[in-house]
């Protein structure tokens, strides 16, 4: 899977890139993960990439260094792909988008490419969400200086998921969101600590104690702290 981020702030994904799993995804050969500062493709003799609002507002990213972007990222006339099949994905991320969702990442590894815009200040113009990204996504009612951190969250959440990643399968299976409950509570030694105990059935030996025991956990922990996920 190639992974292709447009960013004004390209140095800002450095260290998340160049860290841990993702930077082990990449060594290992199982993702390409590239950087592109949006201001090279813009046709402005200063390399500006943003303008302010008509009718009043803030500045939006401008609609040809992100076409532009897109077009010689991917290699490809952007309507005309629109038209055709295509295996490649352009997702803006925006407070207008759809919640990222854990049950929901695995959709993108039908595609060889992803694409992914991370806007600033007041966001794109809007033919840019109409004509040229595929989806739009948000990581949370809440607001950020810009669209860096929630592609970064995106990028972690997909690339960890990516077969041969993260060597223990089954860790994966049993993360939060994965099933519609939450976690288990984790213990590690020593068993006490100060005063403060590990579960006994955690050290009892007995596999189906402790399974039974992990799953009774997740339960309540979900009713108490997340009932909505145990909706139907």
């Amino acid at each position: 899977m190639i992974i292709d981020i447009v960013t004004i702030f390209p140095e800002m994904f450095s260290p998340v890139l160049g860290e841990s799993i993702i930077k082990r995804s990449q060594d290992k050969g199982l993702v390409k993960i590239k950087v592109h500062d949006l201001r090279r493709f813009s046709d402005d003799p200063h390399k500006k990439v943003d303008s302010p609002s008509y009718g009043g507002g803030g500045m939006v990213f401008k609609v040809q260094p992100l076409f532009t972007a897109a077009e010689k990222i991917l290699g490809e006339d952007i309507f005309s792909r629109k038209k055709t099949g295509h295996k490649s994905r352009i997702i803006l991320f925006s407070p207008k988008g759809r919640i990222l969702k854990q049950k929901n990442i695995r959709k993108y590894f039908k595609y060889e490419r992803l694409l992914l815009l991370a806007p600033r200040y007041e966001g794109v113009d809007e033919r840019v969400r109409k004509y040229l990204a595929d989806e739009e996504i948000s990581i949370g009612d809440y607001v950020l200086s810009g669209g860096e951190l929630p592609t970064m969250v995106f990028v972690d959440t997909l690339v960890r998921l990516v077969p041969g990643v993260v060597s223990d399968k089954e860790s994966i299976k049993n993360e939060s969101f994965e099933k519609p409950l939450l976690d288990f509570p984790h213990y590690t030694k020593p068993a006490e600590y100060m005063g403060m105990k590990v579960p006994l059935v955690l050290v009892s030996g007995n596999h189906k104690a402790i399974a039974d025991w992990r799953k009774q956990k997740s339960i309540e922990i979900t009713q108490k702290r997340r009932p909505d996920l145990l909706k139907g």
